[in-house]
């Protein structure tokens, strides 16, 4: 049974980033698919995710569409925007190495900064687009 594109997708991009050593100065492992309860920001999550048959005649492929976000509890956006464009960097047109798929193309989309729970926290949403073919 092959790995889930989207799953091995998230594993190569966290690895990737802990592999830096400025990334992880800044916010250690913590890369999470889901906040645990009490996370302390500054940290990464994984938001939503689309997937859809991007297959060749002769081979089967998938493109994704995701979202990584960066928390933040500082007042002010540009912490966690430059943290943002930290990863941005890092992730556009990263040589990731996929369990059970070949990254093909890993492009940085768009962004878009919120406040979460009444201004305490600020997010910035990076929005990627990654096209995979199965091995």
């Amino acid at each position: 049974m092959s790995t889930s594109p989207v799953l091995a997708l998230r594993k190569a991009i966290r690895a990737y980033l802990l592999a830096d050593a400025g990334f992880a100065a800044e916010l250690g492992e913590k890369i999470f698919d889901e906040a645990p309860r009490g996370a302390e920001p500054p940290y990464a999550v994984f938001g939503e995710s689309q997937m859809r048959d991007w297959s060749a005649d002769l081979s089967r492929g998938a493109e994704q569409i995701f979202v990584l976000g960066l928390v933040s509890t500082l007042r002010g956006l540009s912490e966690a925007l430059e943290r943002a464009q930290r990863i941005v960097d890092l992730l556009d047109e990263a040589p990731l190495v996929l369990q059970d798929n070949r990254l093909i193309d890993l492009r940085f989309l768009s962004l878009e900064t919120r406040r979460e729970q009444s201004g305490r926290f600020a997010r910035v949403n990076m929005r990627f687009r990654a096209v995979t073919e199965y091995l």
